[in-house]
């Protein structure tokens, strides 16, 4: 198997389908959320959590920074901090802002790919602060792909409940 090339591929084509998702939300809809059930992201959260769901994860597995000040290790970090409620989590003033801020988040994941080797991906393992377990460091990376891609279907499906015109090509970026 090639590491780089499944995940280069993975990165490429649902960081464009999130995009062109993102590219639908109106303006006025960001603190839209489901009106049933509880613990929802409003729109606006979903799209400022998906400007930080992928790269700035594959930036801590491959450089072991994840982005906490100086001291603080973030597997030490209480489960409610780790994982809030949704009222919690920040939100984002538009859908462009996250769009540009989406695009940077793409940028970081592909610089930490290219840091890797084929021999890295494979061989070295890592761990999460929110799993401890040693996993192939090709896998944690192709994990926070998938990240991404749930938050997207999250949107997407938001959308539809929004009556925006999506389909199942609009999940999948066709």
């Amino acid at each position: 198997m090639n590491w780089k090339e499944l995940i280069r591929s993975e990165v490429e084509s649902t960081y464009a389908a999130t995009d062109k998702l993102m590219n639908l939300v109106d303006a006025d809809r960001l603190d839209w959320k489901p009106s049933t059930g509880r613990n929802w992201m409003t729109v606006g959260q979903v799209l400022k959590h998906m400007t930080e769901a992928c790269g700035s994860s594959m930036k801590g597995f491959v450089t072991g920074d994840w982005g906490m000040p100086e001291g603080m290790d973030p597997g030490q970090l209480p489960p409610e901090e780790m994982l809030p409620p949704a009222e919690k989590f920040p939100t984002i003033e538009s859908a462009a802002r996250a769009r540009e801020l989406l695009a940077s988040d793409k940028k970081i994941a592909l610089d930490m790919l290219a840091r890797c080797s084929e021999n890295d991906l494979a061989d070295k393992t890592a761990s999460a602060p929110w799993d401890s377990r040693k996993i192939a460091l090709g896998y944690r990376l192709l994990q926070m792909v998938d990240h991404l891609k749930y938050h997207k279907a999250q949107l997407f499906y938001y959308l539809k409940l929004q009556g925006k015109p999506v389909n199942t090509g609009d999940l999948w970026g066709m």
